[in-house]
């Protein structure tokens, strides 16, 4: 599999939603507004300086695929990154879903595209960073569900006290 096609029919509390996930440019109006909502999210909780966020410019770059999940009427209503640094090393970036469908796993799914590309890829580890505050910990729970364990700071970001970080070592 590699990571780039495809859409599942999920059912989540009791209702069936459909759901697609697929590699999208960030350059739509849609990604732009979720990219917007993702950091009005995030600004009030951490210090700015401290926050490390792609923008849709730098989410085009040929280095970074950009999952973008969709509800059964086309709706943006989730998306995420994998950066590849080379070296074997990617990066999860710009993990987000709408407030409407948290809890109901898209998150994951998304996390799991951008790993199923990850191993197509060959990359062997994939970090991430994200915020140390409260508000951050539905991000903590995919995460973590997914598999990744915390670990000490990665690639240049400072180890501020304002960042948590994930890594999780893929088999090939």
């Amino acid at each position: 599999m590699d990571g780039t096609k495809g859409g599942a029919a999920r059912a989540f509390r009791g209702q069936a939603v459909t759901v697609s996930i697929a590699v999208e440019t960030p350059l739509q109006d849609d990604v732009r507004a979720l990219v917007a909502d993702l950091n009005a999210y995030l600004i009030p909780l951490t210090p700015r300086e401290f926050q490390f966020q792609l923008t849709v410019e730098q989410m085009a770059e040929p280095s970074v695929t950009l999952f973008v999940a969709r509800d059964g009427e086309g709706r943006a209503i989730g998306m995420g990154a994998l950066k590849d640094h080379g070296g074997g090393l990617g990066e999860v970036k710009r993990m987000y879903t709408r407030p409407a469908v948290r809890g109901r796993r898209v998150g994951a799914a998304i996390l799991g595209r951008i790993e199923g590309l990850a191993r197509a890829k060959g990359i062997a580890r994939l970090v991430l960073e994200t915020g140390e505050a409260p508000g951050f910990e539905p991000a903590y729970r995919v995460y973590e569900r997914g598999g990744f364990e915390r670990c000490g700071a990665v690639l240049d970001y400072p180890d501020s006290g304002f960042s948590r970080f994930y890594e999780k070592k893929l088999d090939r």
